[in-house]
């Protein structure tokens, strides 16, 4: 018992006293940008207040090193919002470009005729391009 004591003492204080680094190479955000919406899927271009929609965005992103972060969702009065889509990138080395998509879940709480704008990235003159969806809520 006293030998598997002295043997277990030190292998025990090895394993607490050793540094456990739990990232990988490649794992660090290096930045986060906005990221086009290339397209949209709307099921419907109607719907009943307070009921639940998914409206679907894809973008085009580089695998093994981007992937998707968030959203701006931008209530620019009360029937227009404006949707920018955010991506982060890492330090890993990238891969093919693929396309990803992600999910908005809209609940509108009032009638009335709904505007959304998807940022689709900006023009030759540095202006910005929006996809431009309805949706009419009774």
């Amino acid at each position: 018992m006293k030998k598997t004591t002295l043997f277990a003492i030190p292998l025990l204080a090895a394993l607490f006293l050793s540094s456990c680094k739990d990232d990988r190479m490649g794992d660090e955000v290096k930045s986060i940008d906005p990221v086009k919406i290339d397209s949209v899927n709307i099921p419907k271009d109607s719907m009943a207040v307070t009921s639940t929609m998914k409206i679907w965005t894809y973008s085009n992103l580089q695998s093994k090193c981007e992937g998707f972060y968030g959203y701006d969702y931008i209530h620019v009065d009360e029937f227009t919002r404006n949707v920018t889509s955010y991506k982060f990138k890492t330090d890993a080395q990238c891969g093919d470009q693929v396309t990803r998509y992600q999910e908005i879940r809209f609940q509108p709480q009032k009638v009335g005729n709904y505007t959304f704008k998807f940022w689709n990235g900006k023009d030759s003159g540095g202006q910005n391009v929006w996809i431009q969806k309805n949706i009419k809520v009774y």
